[in-house]
């Protein structure tokens, strides 16, 4: 039945653009709302957000949080860098375990061994002996085979049931700092109240007893009715949300089944920023089409990254999305690692979701898809400042990049695009 509804939504993608007047089309967010509930993804109203916008927002606006909990404080993120913003982190989580609140954090193995200040053995027992419950997300173990595939990416905070964050981030100081190599690292997170705090708690519920073989049941005690708020400034109220959650051998083609229905639902336009712009075919497809059938489609891509051979893929990538009509913008601001998309001025999507083989086909991920105008408008608003850091793709341009640049891009796009 499920097939069913999605086939027919398909159908309507293509087919009512013909058919209507413009005063008569189905709106793109109704779409896209239709097929996520197809999906069986709760669709949640009234909520609050507030998007931070950089690492010193988030850190300001999640510690404020951290210090107002009462009951327990959940964390779930790919890693937690072992420097300075971890330290005060794990301090003010140390300040509330001594106030009673019970806090619980999971890190991925693989995200903790990839990063170059990791959380040591001894680390660990310190905060253990604080009475901070950390655990190892799939710890890797000898030979490693199957163990870099299904890793945890996620960035999520739950507060007392009440609040909850997500987005790009994960603790490092380098959100804040930059990085000596290319500069700022521009990043997107944010803060949810309401209904949609349930769903992103009961995905932190779901890996904790994955992890640790601890089912935690009481559902007044983390699923409260959502009453207190924190009242503070930049909150847009009224907001609908669709959490889409990534599950291996679960849920594996829903994140890039759902980014392109979003994609083809668009009637005007799409604006996309991505770190590890190395799409799969789904994904691909779907920006090719809707700039080939007048979607006035803008993609931006950082000129340097965190991994070197990602911007030569991707740039690549852009490339032929730019045969096919889109406007590719070069991003010289830094490194811009958010994951956000904005369709018709109407919906966009924040998330921990690159849009590479990685997230799309073998991680735990998870992304707000978030049906409001204002928040969508201030996403746009990033979008557009950072244009002004950027140049345009062009015909001669393009002709202007080394030829070795030009044949990495080549060679790992059709080599390497399964493992990027």
């Amino acid at each position: 039945m499920r097939r069913q509804i999605k086939n027919l939504l398909l159908l309507l993608l293509l087919v009512l653009p013909c058919q209507l007047q413009a005063t008569d089309s189905v709106r793109s967010d109704s779409v896209m709302m239709a097929y996520l509930r197809s999906e069986g993804v709760a669709i949640t109203h009234g909520n609050r957000v507030c998007l931070l916008k950089s690492g010193e927002e988030k850190f300001d606006d999640l510690f404020m949080a951290i210090r107002k909990a009462k009951h327990y404080i959940h964390l779930e993120y790919f890693n937690f860098r072992n420097d300075s913003i971890a330290a005060l982190l794990f301090s003010e989580l140390d300040k509330k375990v001594q106030e009673g609140v019970k806090v619980r954090a999971l890190f991925d193995a693989f995200g903790n061994w990839s990063n170059n200040r990791p959380l040591k053995k001894k680390h660990l027992k310190e905060l253990a002996k604080r009475g901070i419950e950390i655990v190892k997300f799939d710890p890797l173990n000898f030979p490693f085979i199957g163990d870099f595939m299904s890793r945890d990416h996620r960035k999520i905070v739950i507060i007392d049931g009440q609040t909850a964050y997500t987005g790009g981030m994960n603790v490092a100081d380098y959100y804040i700092e930059g990085l000596p190599a290319f500069g700022d690292w521009r990043d997107m997170h944010m803060r949810i109240e309401g209904p949609a705090v349930d769903e992103l708690q009961r995905i932190f519920l779901t890996m904790w007893e994955k992890a640790t073989d601890e089912r935690l049941t009481d559902s007044i005690y983390y699923f409260p009715p959502k009453t207190d708020k924190l009242h503070l400034p930049g909150t847009v109220d009224d907001v609908t949300i669709g959490i889409v959650d990534r599950v291996p051998h679960k849920t594996p083609k829903l994140m890039r089944e759902a980014y392109a229905h979003a994609i083809l639902s668009a009637e005007e336009k799409i604006e996309l920023i991505n770190p590890y712009f190395v799409p799969t075919r789904t994904v691909r497809r779907a920006l090719k089409k809707a700039a080939k059938k007048g979607v006035d489609v803008q993609v931006m891509v950082s000129v340097k990254g965190d991994i070197p051979i990602t911007p030569d893929v991707s740039m690549h990538v852009a490339r032929q999305l730019h045969k096919c009509g889109a406007t590719i913008y070069q991003f010289e601001g830094g490194f811009h690692h958010s994951k956000i998309m904005m369709v018709d001025d109407k919906f966009c999507t924040v998330g921990s979701t690159n849009l590479n083989s990685r997230s799309l086909r073998y991680d735990y991920e998870v992304n707000a898809f978030i049906f409001n105008p204002q928040v969508t408008g201030q996403l746009s608003d990033v979008f557009n400042a950072d244009k002004q850091q950027s140049t345009i793709m062009t015909d001669e341009n393009w002709k202007q990049r080394s030829r070795w640049h030009r044949f990495v891009g080549w060679i790992s796009n059709l080599i390497l695009t399964p493992f990027l």
